[in-house]
């Protein structure tokens, strides 16, 4: 990973950003040699990849079952 200073950062971050897209590589920005931000190559989040949460859902009835008639709410 490389590792630049906020003042080179601001002065060449057009060819950062071509390093970063051309490469894929992460490039560490800091200030006072302490990590301040990365850039990372963007990547778009893989839809055919379950959420692990929502993944771990289980309906135990079939929701496309129609509604009985007492099940329907009243109305007034």
């Amino acid at each position: 990973m490389k590792v630049v200073n906020v003042h080179e950062a601001k002065t060449k971050l057009s060819a950062l950003l071509a390093e970063v897209e051309k490469k894929g590589e992460r490039i560490s920005i800091c200030r006072n040699g302490k990590p301040v931000a990365d850039l990372v190559p963007h990547r778009r989040p893989d839809r055919l990849t379950p959420h692990p949460i929502m993944g771990a859902i289980k309906i135990k009835y079939d929701p496309t079952e129609p509604l009985k008639d007492d099940e329907w709410p009243e109305t007034d």
